[in-house]
């Protein structure tokens, strides 16, 4: 059989002989699997052709406004400059008054009385004691606190960052805005600088200067959370600034500074569900304690324009009852009997739309613009009374002062 095979295997063997010589001759022949074929060049359209400089039509460079360079600024490692500045203007006050002690029922009969005999038979006396704070604002001893602080006081007594003690007396107080004026009479008082309160802006350090707990004179700081904080249930008149710098019991009527050592608020108030800093802090800002300051002294009472009514918040259903498209306005509920309002001839029902041509759009904003027209100035107002709408005039009284008007005392307070 081999040799009918072998004459068909030597024409194979010379083949692959031959082949492999030839690949051995021409290396650069042999097909690589591996490599990329380049993908065919085409010719672009000429409206896609690049065009050289001497081509490039004659636009100007597009204008692109450039952001400055990020301003990092490195705040100070200390504030003790500010501190050392202010501080000596912050006063601890002890305020002090005398209470009836409570005592058995059966001792307010007189069957029983005869069983006992002098100081037994007597009513008891003790003394209730609180602390708060103080900032002194000028040389003629005029010390800004708050009115919480001494209200019902018989006695108060203030004690300086330098160790020296006096009684102070009660100047004037402001209950419907927490507000108080003592005068100490003593020699070089330091005195703090007040700042202008409208330039306080959301961000802004914020130091805290008073006597928490009374454990002495205490510095916190945080930062400016808000500013314009009211619809609180606190005062009768709010626009506070609120603050995360530590504020506790004892720092109301305290100082509130910034970095420059300037008084910018009175610590007022805390929103807390512990007793203590939860950092919701509210102060009474400096130009409005300034402007009840200087009534007090001057006047010996804050006055406040008055219009005689119990003014109602005014919901899309109430306003489309009374026919508005928008809950634009306040409801006049009720009308003091005598009052401005009702010598205009205003009625509960009324819907009060405008006063002197500002659009009411917050009752509480609305009366606190009042508060400062001068008693005695005319104002237009525009009211719509059962569907229609009407112009009248009103004079603005003066505000009486609170007949309950009494310590301010509350949780929420500091």
């Amino acid at each position: 059989m081999h040799r009918f095979v072998l004459p068909y295997l030597w024409p194979i063997i010379t083949g692959l002989l031959l082949a492999a010589l030839a690949l051995l001759a021409f290396p650069e022949k042999i097909p690589n699997p591996f490599q990329q074929t380049p993908p065919p060049t085409v010719e672009a359209p000429p409206s896609l052709v690049s065009t050289t400089s001497e081509q490039a039509p004659n636009r100007p460079a597009p204008e692109i406004r450039q952001a400055e360079p990020l301003a990092r600024n490195q705040g100070p490692t200390s504030y003790s400059s500010a501190v050392n500045q202010a501080a000596p203007a912050v006063v601890n006050i002890y305020s002090s008054r005398i209470v009836e002690r409570d005592q058995h029922p059966l001792m307010s009969d007189p069957f029983f009385q005869q069983f006992f005999s002098g100081d037994d038979a007597t009513t008891h006396q003790r003394m209730l004691s609180s602390l708060g704070s103080g900032v002194i604002v000028s040389q003629d001893g005029y010390v800004l606190t708050n009115h919480h602080v001494i209200s019902g006081a018989d006695q108060i007594q203030v004690a300086l960052r330098d160790g020296r003690e006096t009684l102070a007396e009660v100047v004037g107080t402001d209950p419907e805005s927490d507000l108080a004026v003592l005068r100490i009479n003593l020699d070089n008082l330091p005195i703090i600088e007040l700042a202008d309160s409208e330039g306080v802006a959301v961000g802004d350090v914020a130091l805290a200067i008073g006597n928490p707990f009374g454990v002495g004179q205490t510095v916190t700081m945080g930062i400016i959370s808000a500013t314009g904080r009211s619809h609180l249930g606190l005062n009768a008149y709010e626009d506070f600034i609120q603050t995360d710098a530590a504020i506790n019991p004892g720092n109301s009527g305290g100082a509130l500074i910034n970095p420059d050592g300037a008084l910018v608020g009175i610590n007022t108030a805390i929103f807390s569900r512990s007793g203590g800093s939860q950092g919701i802090g509210f102060a009474i800002p400096a130009n409005l304690a300034h402007s009840i300051l200087n009534e007090l002294v001057t006047q010996g009472r804050v006055i406040r324009g008055w219009l005689g009514i119990e003014a109602q918040a005014l919901s899309r259903e109430l306003a489309a009852s009374f026919g508005l498209r928008t809950p634009q306005g306040v409801i006049v509920a009720g009308v003091v009997s005598g009052g401005p309002a009702a010598e205009a001839g205003l009625q509960p029902g009324d819907v009060l739309l405008s006063i002197d041509g500002q659009a009411i759009m917050d009752a509480r904003a609305t009366m606190s613009d009042i508060a400062s027209v001068p008693p005695g100035t005319s104002l237009p107002l525009t009211i719509v009374r059962s569907g229609e709408r009407m112009e009248m005039t009103l004079e603005v009284g003066e505000r009486p002062v609170p007949t309950n008007a009494t310590s301010g005392e509350r949780q929420s307070g500091s």
